[in-house]
């Protein structure tokens, strides 16, 4: 059971990934703000993930943050790398990242496709990022993770105040030792949501009236 809530808790890492619809969400934990849930998923032996948090920002100033690639490893728990693979508009692009886990794990790697939108009428920002195949050689060492799911909805509450909720659903491809599944089963999401609140205080962001920022 515990390696099942490692699997997720990763994936929380890797920033990018809609998970299928969930019914039966059934709540993890709650801490700081940061709500996390888990669910079941048909055909799958891996639980998908759910995590809420409120903001003070605009669901524009959320989306840049998110879609700023090169930024992420300043606020994505143990990602050590992230860079642009290739733009195709302002509203969809390509990168690359890898995730740097404790030793005997190798690291894991993956790209993925983001396409943001925006509902003209509620202002609701949803961010798909699955993972894709093929526009990046695999490297020696590093595992690569191909099958991954995962959303960003970010909805409106008030004057300058939103609610963030990322769900996720991956296959991290590989095995992983046991004992990093009490570490990053709650850790991760945790922290990642509470680095998002650091960065959107940074003026590159707290000032962005854009989706979308220029790598």
């Amino acid at each position: 059971m515990k390696s099942k809530f490692y699997l997720l808790a990763l994936i929380f890492l890797l920033k990018l990934v809609p998970a299928r619809a969930q019914t039966n969400w059934q709540l993890k934990t709650e801490k700081d703000g940061v709500t996390i849930y888990e669910s079941e998923v048909p055909g799958s032996k891996i639980k998908a993930l759910k995590v809420i948090a409120s903001f003070n920002a605009t669901p524009m100033q959320v989306g840049a943050v998110i879609m700023d690639v090169k930024a992420a490893t300043e606020w994505v728990y143990r990602l050590r790398s992230s860079k642009l693979i290739k733009r195709v508009s302002p509203n969809e692009l390509y990168y690359y990242s890898e995730v740097n886990l404790p030793w005997p794990a190798a690291n894991r790697d993956f790209v993925a496709h983001l396409t943001p939108k925006q509902n003209p009428e509620t202002k609701v920002v949803e961010i798909d990022g699955p993972a894709v195949s093929g526009y990046m050689q695999q490297m020696a060492g590093i595992v690569r993770i191909n099958n991954s799911v995962g959303k960003w909805v970010i909805t409106p509450l008030g004057s300058n105040q939103v609610q963030v909720e990322y769900t996720l659903h991956v296959d991290p491809a590989g095995s992983l030792p046991s004992w990093l599944v009490n570490s990053f089963a709650t850790d991760a999401p945790l922290r990642i949501f509470k680095n998002l609140r650091s960065e959107l205080e940074k003026p590159a962001f707290k000032n962005n009236d854009l989706l979308l920022s220029d790598n």
